[in-house]
């Protein structure tokens, strides 16, 4: 199996974020509809195992296909271009500007927001019968979701904000590595079981995913959870999206670039100098004296 080394990793990772911000407005927005489509499907896939199995590892377990096959695609998750986006930036890649950035951030969170309403809609009418009856069992569990993690840390108040907080920067803390462990390798048998591992842990745990939650908690109000759109937007989307910024940032992005990106630029420049220096004429002994002399007017025989 192929093996890229984290120095030709994080020359991958920069590429990409500046990849990313050269898309036009509408390859950006497709990408990342599709991208939230295909996660939160396999959300309702996973909640769909561990309700019919009373089982949540063996959700856990086979969530990471929704994941696996949107980066396979190369589409792009909100959570992903936190990371790269900004080392596209800091290495100063042409294009790759703060304002270029946003904007891909922007446009990201609308598709990504678009593709998980669509999937909440139509998962809303699968467990409804058109809205018909009451929801089935794992509807039942979705809208229960939707209520505990929004009235269930205002509850808290300013701890059950602070422990939103912290499991959103644990969830791209794992969610981005799963997305730069996507380029460890040429093989994608590799690519899979890198991929696989984090995300399974995330899930499983019960952190926060701001991508995910555009899926679950739309789906509870259709369902007829016990909370608002206000709740939502305040108690759980806000403070998500900021935990995984600073998740995906400061946990995966950076550490790689410091230590294996900047370093890895500096002996390029230092190997070209030299290079450059190997390159020039070198000037005859004879012609250095003679010119050393001349420059210190005194006479200089030459045999």
């Amino acid at each position: 199996m192929s093996y890229i080394k984290p120095a030709e990793l994080v020359t991958r990772m920069v590429d990409a974020g500046a990849y990313k911000m050269q898309l036009s407005t509408r390859d950006t927005l497709i990408r990342s509809f599709m991208a939230a489509a295909f996660l939160t499907i396999g959300a309702a896939f996973a909640v769909t195992v561990s309700t019919q199995t009373g089982q949540p590892l063996l959700g856990a377990l086979l969530f990471p296909i929704g994941f696996v096959i949107l980066y396979l695609f190369g589409y792009d998750l909100l959570t992903g271009v936190f990371t790269l986006g900004p080392l596209a930036v800091l290495d100063r890649r042409p294009g790759a500007t703060v304002g270029a950035m946003l904007r891909n951030w922007g446009l990201v969170f609308l598709g990504n927001f678009g593709g998980a309403l669509l999937v909440a809609v139509l998962m809303a009418i699968y467990f409804t019968y058109g809205f018909s009856t009451a929801p089935s069992a794992v509807g039942e569990a979705i809208s229960e979701i939707g209520h505990g993690r929004t009235v269930g840390y205002a509850d808290h108040g300013a701890a059950g904000m602070l422990t939103l907080f912290i499991r959103g920067v644990m969830c791209n803390w794992l969610v981005s590595t799963g997305v730069v462990l996507s380029m460890v390798s040429d093989n994608v048998i590799s690519k899979i079981v890198a991929m696989w591992l984090p995300i399974m842990l995330f899930f499983y745990m019960g952190f926060e995913h701001s991508v995910v939650n555009m899926f679950l908690f739309p789906s509870g109000l259709l369902l007829g959870a016990d909370f608002t759109i206000m709740d939502y937007l305040i108690w759980n989307e806000i403070p998500t999206v900021l935990g995984n910024l600073v998740g995906g940032l400061l946990f995966v992005g950076l550490p790689l670039f410091i230590t294996y990106g900047r370093p890895a630029a500096r002996r390029v420049r230092k190997s070209a100098k030299l290079k450059n220096l190997a390159a020039e004429p070198v000037a005859p002994v004879a012609t250095v004296a003679l010119a050393k002399h001349d420059a210190e007017r005194e006479p200089v025989s030459v045999r």
